[in-house]
């Protein structure tokens, strides 16, 4: 009962109760955190942007729910929206270790000093870095943006946590020199996984990323994967 009180004020927009691909190597749930400060063009959770909107879980019934995949799951995914806009978050985490699950989160690194907060209570991380930075504010309608994400990054790498930068691209967000040049920052920091995502229109269609272009990408990081 204690965990579950710790955990009442995360505002939740949505579960997944069962995936493969969104925390690497394990079986995990995802919980939607809503609300997000950003106003990417491409978002595909845009029913999670406004923080105030009513929400079809509470904290309770998430927590009540993991109860029952103990020893069926191996962690818990927060994502959103934006996780770390939430000040229950912490608490959150706290509650689902306390079950025993690994945990992971996706971010867009809006808020550096948050996800320093949270890191010991962190296995993995996948951190959206959204365009190279003298476009990144553009892209998120948000000033400092980019700079903030950087400063995320940079203590993502410094630490022992797990970490997948992710990128989501066609050329109409920025042209694939610019998406090279990203790549080229990314390698330098010293970021070993990275994702390139090829943007989806609403009718399903993908970018088209060339087989050369991906080649080139592929040889600058430890992995690489197209999603």
């Amino acid at each position: 009962m204690a965990a579950a009180r710790a955990g009442t004020g995360l505002r939740v927009g949505g579960l997944t109760r069962l995936t493969t691909i969104d925390f690497p190597g394990r079986l995990a749930a995802v919980v939607f955190c809503q609300g997000c400060p950003w106003r990417c063009s491409y978002c595909h959770n845009p029913e999670l942007l406004d923080a105030n909107a009513p929400t079809p879980w509470d904290w309770a019934q998430v927590l009540a729910f993991l109860h029952t995949r103990r020893g069926l799951l191996d962690g818990v995914v927060f994502s959103g929206g934006e996780p770390t806009l939430q000040t229950a978050l912490p608490e959150a985490l706290q509650a689902v270790r306390a079950l025993g699950f690994a945990t992971a989160l996706h971010t867009g690194g809006m808020y550096p000093e948050r996800l320093a907060a949270v890191l010991p209570q962190l296995d993995w991380v996948g951190l959206d870095i959204k365009a190279p930075l003298h476009c990144h504010d553009v892209l998120t309608s948000t000033p400092g943006s980019g700079a903030r994400a950087r400063e995320s990054l940079r203590l993502l790498l410094a630490s022992n946590t797990g970490l997948e930068c992710r990128t989501t691209w066609h050329s109409g967000l920025f042209t694939e020199n610019q998406l090279l040049a990203l790549a080229d920052e990314l390698m330098e920091c010293g970021v070993q996984h990275w994702v390139l995502q090829a943007h989806r229109s609403p009718l399903g269609e993908s970018a088209e990323i060339s087989l050369p272009l991906q080649r080139t990408l592929s040889g600058k990081f430890q992995s690489f994967r197209l999603r």
